[in-house]
């Protein structure tokens, strides 16, 4: 059968079974398996079982579980309350004030989360009643949450790091240090345009409140400490070529255990539910990728990643333009699939363009990230958008109107990147080891 037909059969049903609500794990399989079965005389059981035993037997997945649950202890211990005591004296005399609690505590709780949604929910659980007490914008208070939260995807130890570097085969030491400078570039433009907003907006914004003597802010900042300690902990072993990822997510699971212990927040049942979630939510990307590694095969063994490099590559686009049509067509994805799935559903098919187009593999396993931190505050399956909704009870369009200007600076922070490309290959580039 004509590759454009067998092309046309497989994104249909692709899209056939996601619109049906069919669970993304099971539509990646099941698109395999239709595309083996009309295009190819391969033995469909023999390819799927072995492919999909090899992707779970993955070593280096063993980091995923690990650092989701550390994630989950310390999201039920005081992290979070203790981070607003520490951050907020020091933010009071930039403009904007106590706003900049919610993007720079972001950015701390990312470091040892890894995952966008529990950042979000979080620093919100926290900030979003403060905030509203003191007079605080209630769309500013939404927006900066919901960009500041897409942080826990690009600042390491990030989960989706972790499955992109699986899926293209780079390694995921390199991608945690490629992710601290853009991370921390695109925490500086919410803080600057917090910032101008605020300076536009004086009668929006509440007066400063009544300052505290140095030793008083330096008493507060203390409850940082802590959390400051488990974050060099994790990263720092990585960086310094102590340890491997996994066995980093091993230290920062025993150190979340015992902070969550120092804090009095630990029980049986804190204990239980984070050993529940970690499991629910690993079980849940293992099922995914599991399937995407069974589609990648079955659309390897229909030449259609072949056909379309080749129909791309005919289209003669520059770098720039492919990165464009990429980007487009990811926040297109971005609508109706959640981050992880976009990763694992689009590399078997993007991956080979990217090489063929000379782009770095390692430089667009970031670019990539922030794409997909995009997706996770558009509407209609913006994760982000949902958690504050649960949070504000406000419907999600306002939220995601609310996000927008945050969408508009992670777009200026894919043009950063191309620009400046050494923001993420720099770092890498000294590691040791």
């Amino acid at each position: 059968m004509d590759q454009t037909i067998a092309s046309v059969i497989v994104v249909a049903t692709m899209f056939l079974m996601l619109g049906a609500g069919v669970w993304v794990a099971l539509a990646l399989a099941g698109v395999g398996f239709v595309a083996m079965a009309l295009f190819t005389t391969r033995p469909i059981g023999m390819v799927m079982a072995t492919n999909i035993w090899g992707a779970s037997t993955s070593w280096t997945l063993t980091a995923l579980p690990l650092f989701i649950w550390m994630g989950e202890i310390l999201f039920r211990t005081r992290i979070s309350a203790d981070m607003f005591k520490g951050l907020a004296p020091w933010t009071g005399w930039l403009p904007g004030r106590l706003m900049h609690v919610n993007i720079v505590g972001c950015t701390i709780f990312a470091a040892v989360s890894g995952s966008s949604a529990a950042t979000a929910a979080t620093i919100g659980r926290m900030t979003i009643p403060e905030l509203t007490r003191r007079g605080y914008d209630p769309m500013m208070i939404v927006g900066s949450l919901a960009g500041a939260g897409t942080l826990g995807l690009l600042i390491p130890p990030s989960i989706i790091m972790i499955v992109y570097g699986v899926a293209a085969d780079v390694s995921i030491a390199r991608l945690f240090i490629a992710g601290v400078i853009p991370g921390i570039v695109l925490t500086l433009l919410f803080m600057a345009y917090v910032g101008a907003w605020s300076l536009m907006n004086p009668a929006r914004v509440p007066p400063r409140e009544a300052g505290q003597s140095l030793g008083e802010k330096i008493r507060d900042t203390g409850s940082l400490i802590p959390v400051m300690l488990l974050i060099i902990a994790v990263l720092g072993s990585i960086y310094a070529g102590i340890a491997t990822p996994t066995e980093a997510a091993g230290i920062g699971v025993l150190g979340s255990l015992v902070l969550a212990l120092a804090t009095g927040t630990l029980s049986w049942v804190t204990f239980r539910d984070s050993v529940l979630g970690a499991a629910h939510t690993s079980c849940m990307i293992g099922f995914i990728l599991a399937g995407a590694a069974f589609l990648t095969v079955a659309m390897g063994y229909t030449g259609i990643p072949r056909l379309l490099a080749e129909w791309i590559t005919s289209m003669q686009l520059s770098t720039a333009s492919l990165l464009v049509v990429l980007t487009l067509f990811f926040v297109l994805m971005g609508c109706f699939l959640d981050g992880i799935s976009m990763v694992v559903l689009t590399t078997s098919v993007i991956l080979p363009m990217v090489q063929g187009a000379g782009i770095d593999l390692l430089w667009f396993g970031i670019y990539i990230i922030i794409v997909v931190e995009m997706a996770q505050i558009t509407p209609p399956v913006g994760f982000n958008l949902f958690v504050l909704q649960s949070m504000t009870g406000k419907d999600i369009f306002t939220i995601g109107k609310a996000t927008l200007p945050f969408f508009g600076l992670m777009i200026v922070m894919v043009v950063l990147l191309w620009i400046f490309p050494g923001m993420v290959t720099w770092l890498p580039s000294l590691m040791i080891g």
